[in-house]
């Protein structure tokens, strides 16, 4: 299963699930205190703004980013959790999530996977540009863009709440 949360709960939500791997998606990782259970090889650092679209100054999410998230997903044993985060545990850390639930399980229906997004967390995003990336990556034919869409805007939050994302 796959946990998502802001950077503040990253170590309480670590230690609460019993996680052996994490993945990062801020650009500001200079902030960013592993977990003391969480060795080197199971921390994927992506340095990425939460932008959509290109502004000077920003790291916009490209195709390097995606590539690695799915190939570190892909690589994950799966015998403890995965948690995801991001700042505020809203954006990109649910396309994450969405992204890693579909290249894991590729005949899973996208639509369902982001209405279980909806459900567990109703302050959801997911970052347009890394779930549009990831679409074309995985060879989704636009179905990824299509669910994200189908589930409405988020309520509003500064910081989201911790949900688990469940792989079936």
């Amino acid at each position: 299963m796959i946990h998502v949360c802001p950077l503040a709960l990253l170590h309480q939500t670590v230690e609460t699930v019993g996680a052996r791997h994490v993945v990062t998606l801020m650009r500001k990782t200079d902030i960013i205190v592993r977990p003391e259970t969480i060795v080197e090889t199971n921390h994927l650092v992506l340095s990425m703004d939460d932008i959509s679209e290109p502004v000077d100054g920003y790291v916009l999410p490209g195709e390097e980013h995606v590539a690695r998230l799915v190939d570190f997903v892909g690589s994950w044993d799966r015998k403890t959790p995965l948690v995801v985060h991001c700042y505020a545990g809203i954006s990109r850390s649910t396309a994450a999530a969405f992204v890693s639930a579909c290249a894991l399980n590729p005949q899973r229906d996208e639509a369902a996977i982001a209405t279980a997004i909806r459900q567990a967390s109703p302050t959801a995003s997911p970052n347009r540009r890394i779930v549009s990336l990831a679409d074309t990556f995985l060879g989704r034919k636009g179905r990824m863009i299509h669910a994200i869409e189908a589930i409405g805007p988020a309520q509003a939050a500064y910081e989201g709440v911790p949900f688990r994302l469940d792989l079936r």
